[in-house]
């Protein structure tokens, strides 16, 4: 994630801010232009009961905050003609928890703080995003507790994706439960927003893969996934993950069936885009001190999000890595990035940049002026031509 400022003063600002801690103005978040906005007052707004402002980042739109702004959970900014009450994160809820119980608004904050993030990394990929008022198929999150929590009787919640819905257990918010479950199965790296990048994925698969021809370069960079699903996981968690899996998977994961596997990659890339543009905003330059190290550095200048050519992202991805866990270390904590990309797995990750690509470009090229009148050539030039008479 880039850095922010506020327009009016200049003073750094997190993703998370909703006031300026120098001039102290209002800020929001206005997701049309991905800008964290210094805000300023304007009146009432036209639909709901709620104040109204002006963003210095989107000049001469009238917006209000997000409905969940009234629970500290959300800072981004809806357009007041919109009679949504919902921001673009927000609107893909369909269950959260009660949050009358203090303990429940809390975790949900940090849920939010993790979703809301991973919102931005799509927007940014142009990825498209529709929720289940706009369509049957669209994207929903259910937000649950566990009804051992409340001495309720009913099955354990289970964090997962189904047909676009995905679940998450709220206990995933706690620190100390969410690092009980990762030592538990055996995991590297467990975080809320490792979670939604993950289950996110499952639900890109069916948009970026199924149904399309890319099936078949699928099926041979990460496996058949017609195989049995529910077999697979079983054999997984009872045997473990077949040897040598390090070679082929980014985690043990994802060697339990293709459809993890791909998750896993879909998450791995979204961590990659994610950080080499923090890096970028920083404009790093990494060169290691090493006696048969390369002569030019690496330098992290560009925007990862409008970069089309993987190999730069790998590029600058690998030598970052090694100094954010050298880093790490000195400071006594574990390697910060405890993953290994060897080549078969830079190949299912350049796979999900190129999916991701095509389909930015068939979506440009659809929303392009004249497109009707170009599909209509295009299909006239394919159409079989008939024999002339003998």
């Amino acid at each position: 994630m880039k850095i922010f400022q506020c327009q009016a003063c200049d003073q750094p600002v997190s993703f998370e801010s909703t006031q300026c801690p120098s001039c102290e103005r209002r800020l929001g978040y206005v997701c049309e232009v991905h800008e964290v906005s210094a805000l300023e007052p304007s009146g009432q707004s036209a639909l709901v009961a709620a104040p109204a402002f002006h963003a210095y980042a989107r000049p001469g739109v009238k917006l209000r905050f997000c409905a969940n702004a009234v629970h500290d959970a959300c800072n981004w900014l809806v357009d007041d003609a919109s009679p949504e009450p919902f921001c673009v994160a927000c609107r893909h809820n369909r269950v959260v928890p009660d949050l009358s119980l203090g303990w429940n608004l809390t975790r949900w904050r940090q849920i939010e703080t993790a979703k809301h993030r991973l919102f931005y990394s799509l927007l940014r990929l142009d990825l498209p995003l529709r929720a289940r008022t706009e369509d049957r198929a669209g994207l929903a999150f259910d937000f649950l507790v566990d009804p051992a929590e409340s001495f309720a009787a009913g099955p354990p919640v289970l964090t997962g994706h189904l047909d676009g819905l995905i679940t998450l257990n709220i206990a995933e918010a706690d620190d100390v439960e969410r690092e009980r479950r990762r030592m538990l199965f055996g995991e590297f790296y467990r975080t809320l927003l490792g979670h939604f990048r993950h289950e996110i994925g499952h639900y890109f698969w069916t948009i970026l893969v199924q149904g399309d021809p890319c099936l078949w370069t699928f099926r041979a960079l990460f496996g058949d996934e017609s195989v049995d699903y529910g077999a697979a996981l079983q054999r997984h968690y009872a045997q473990g993950p077949k040897e040598g899996w390090e070679e082929s998977y980014v985690s043990a994961y994802a060697a339990s069936h293709p459809w993890e596997d791909f998750a896993e990659t879909f998450a791995h890339y979204l961590h990659i885009v994610d950080t080499i543009e923090t890096a970028s905003t920083f404009e790093l330059s990494l060169r290691p001190r090493l006696r048969r190290g390369p002569e030019a550095p690496a330098i992290i200048d560009f925007d990862p999000h409008q970069t089309a050519d993987f190999d730069r992202l790998v590029e600058v991805w690998l030598p970052l890595t090694y100094a954010v866990n050298s880093l790490s270390r000195s400071m006594g904590q574990p390697a910060l990035y405890p993953f290994k990309l060897t080549p078969p797995v830079i190949a299912k990750l350049a796979f999900v940049h190129e999916r991701i690509y095509t389909l930015r470009e068939s979506a440009a090229f659809a929303a392009a002026p004249g497109t009707d009148a170009l599909r209509a050539v295009i299909a006239g030039l394919r159409s079989p031509v008939a024999a002339p008479n003998a």
